[in-house]
């Protein structure tokens, strides 16, 4: 475990730039990157460099444990999927450590200076990379996860007001399936929504129906490997809009983690 949490932005900097010396450094020594321990996470959360606003929804979303879930290794290379301002993009930076990399995914209309800009200049191995949603893709064998929160349920939205198209939601998680290393993992958080038609459900809720999400990433060629309740609300009764006033921030939330076979 790592003893201490407050590591400056400066500090930060200086270890990303020695990296690559680093590595060369212990060549032939290296062993199979270790999974970050519950302190790493933890640490992520304390860091000096985060936002106030990005704090105040701490509570709600209980960062910690989804990453304690999501176990993401020193070194990885993890997509942040819809990363939106980068709340999980910062956390993830931190818990991959400087020889690890977030590539923070986001439409033209969500790429914005004073948030995932700011994250981006405050961590050196975040990467925003901006494209329309139909667009967003990652090489093949690129990453060793990708990490979607809160997102996944906008695959069946569509909206010509928030530049939304119609996606084809087979293509989208092949093109996961192919960017996700052998062995890597695809780990999804988002509002439990009910049974039926998932776009008629996004489009009343914004939620989705964790067995849905489950059968498209096995049809994909995903193995499922777990699920976590740490973001189970017994109170909601996934009857309202996420966005309404009642629920909002306390929406009963799953979180889902798949491998790609090796």
């Amino acid at each position: 475990m790592r003893g201490v949490c407050a590591v400056t932005t400066n500090i930060r900097r200086k270890l990303l730039g020695l990296a690559g010396f680093a590595a060369l450094a212990t060549a032939g020594l290296a062993s199979a990157p270790a999974i970050a321990s519950p302190a790493d996470d933890a640490c992520a959360v304390a860091d000096p460099a985060r936002s106030e606003a990005n704090r105040t929804l701490d509570e709600g979303r209980m960062p910690a444990a989804v990453l304690d879930f999501a176990g993401f290794r020193r070194g990885d290379v993890v997509a942040d999927y819809g990363a939106g301002g980068g709340y999980y993009s910062e956390l993830i930076a931190d818990v991959v450590g400087p020889k690890g990399r977030v590539y923070a995914m986001v439409p033209p209309t969500g790429f914005k200076a004073e948030t995932l800009g700011a994250v981006a200049q405050a961590h050196a191995n975040v990467l925003p990379l901006v494209a329309p949603y139909d667009q967003m893709a990652l090489a093949p064998r690129s990453v060793d996860a990708i990490f979607a929160h809160l997102e996944y349920h906008d695959l069946y939205f569509v909206s010509e007001k928030f530049h939304h198209p119609l996606l084809d939601v087979d293509a989208v998680l092949r093109g996961w399936f192919a960017a996700v290393k052998p062995g890597g993992m695809v780990v999804i958080a988002d509002h439990v929504g009910p049974a039926g038609d998932p776009r008629e459900v996004v489009e009343k809720f914004h939620r989705i129906d964790p067995a849905r999400v489950r059968a498209d990433l096995e049809k994909a060629g995903f193995v499922f490997v777990g699920q976590t309740d740490v973001l189970h609300r017994s109170e909601d009764q996934h009857t309202a809009n996420v966005f309404d006033p009642s629920v909002r921030g306390k929406t009963d939330r799953f979180v889902l983690k798949f491998r790609r076979p090796a």
